[in-house]
């Protein structure tokens, strides 16, 4: 009996530089029955005759070119054209270590139906790695070695794009590539969240991610900052929120703003508070901002803390927590 096919889903644009490399980090896994559908996604370079050189002598690998536009599309062609039981997405321009799949699948076959397998990644780079690209592995990675990856899904992705493998059922309970929601691995994250797939935690080095300069998570504009709030707190009152409890919305600087005109937009009431003396008692989009004294007049509040500084979210946390509020439940960082 043959084990379980593994379809691999990977779009590219114009990675000519990178391409070889990880179709041979693929090649080259431990794990052997997979099909890898790789999905043109408009390059420019030589992209898609270097992936045609490779396929010719690869019959686990096909090519496709997209017929619409941008990553979503992309995915979509790829899924719909695959076979496997279990379904992971790679990009383009990274590395997989040499057992990766077979850890994963080792994973999912134990743990069975409703379960996403996960692994630790590491970041590198022709250049120096940014102080915000080391932080983020180093929380993403403490997060999947605990499996607890949802308890601070608000921050930022708890599901690294190109290390996630699910049963295709469950895929396809989440909706799998069907919503046009950018940025599409978070919104797939929240997606997996909201079906209850438990997070397998994972102390295995599974993923190679490779950083520079025009990387798409840097230059596309469906992945700025106001997309992520958006997404944010679509998806924390569709889930999240617990409408008994009076909210409250902690910090004023840009995402704070953000959040304050969305709040409004909804008509949805909620205290401003922050820390800043300056802001104390200004109106704001018409909203006036509160010291964090104004707390003591709620009861039980549901708090979203916009606050970047780490040094201040632990006192944010510790303000809350002597409060008896628990974080994920009643307090939420949504940076």
């Amino acid at each position: 009996m043959s084990p379980p096919l593994i379809s691999i889903l990977t779009p590219f644009k114009n990675s000519s530089l990178f391409l070889e490399d990880c179709i041979a980090s693929i090649r080259n896994q431990s794990y052997t029955h997979w099909e890898l559908l790789i999905v043109d996604d408009h390059s420019t370079d030589e992209s898609f005759k270097i992936v045609s050189e490779i396929a010719k002598d690869e019959p686990r690998i096909k090519l496709f070119k997209n017929s619409g536009q941008g990553i979503i599309n992309a995915l979509k062609l790829a899924f719909k054209s695959s076979s496997g039981a279990y379904i992971t997405r790679m990009d383009s321009d990274d590395l997989m270590t040499p057992h990766k799949l077979d850890l994963m699948v080792a994973d999912l076959e134990a743990a069975k139906i409703g379960h996403v397998a996960l692994g630790l990644v590491s970041y590198f780079s022709e250049y120096d790695l940014g102080d915000g690209y080391q932080m983020y592995e180093k929380w993403l990675n403490g997060l999947t070695s605990e499996g607890n990856n949802y308890s601070e899904i608000y921050k930022e992705c708890v599901i690294p794009s190109p290390c996630w493998m699910v049963h295709r059922e469950d895929l396809i309970a989440c909706g799998a590539f069907d919503s046009p929601v950018y940025p599409e691995d978070y919104d797939l994250a929240f997606r997996f969240y909201k079906h209850g797939l438990k997070c397998i935690p994972s102390k295995n080095l599974l993923h190679l991610w490779r950083d520079y300069s025009n990387r798409t998570s840097r230059t596309d504009s469906n992945y700025a900052d106001n997309h992520f709030l958006r997404l944010k707190l679509h998806y924390f009152f569709d889930l999240d929120r617990r409408p008994q409890q009076p909210l409250v919305l902690w910090g004023a600087g840009f995402k704070g703003k953000f959040c304050a005109k969305y709040l409004k937009k909804l008509n949805h009431p909620f205290l401003w508070i922050c820390n800043n003396p300056k802001k104390i008692g200004k109106h704001i989009y018409d909203i006036e901002l509160h010291a964090v004294s104004k707390l003591k007049e709620l009861q039980q509040p549901q708090v979203i803390v916009t606050v970047a500084n780490k040094t201040s979210q632990k006192r944010i946390a510790s303000v809350l927590e002597n409060r008896d509020l628990v974080k994920a439940k009643d307090y939420f960082f949504f940076c």
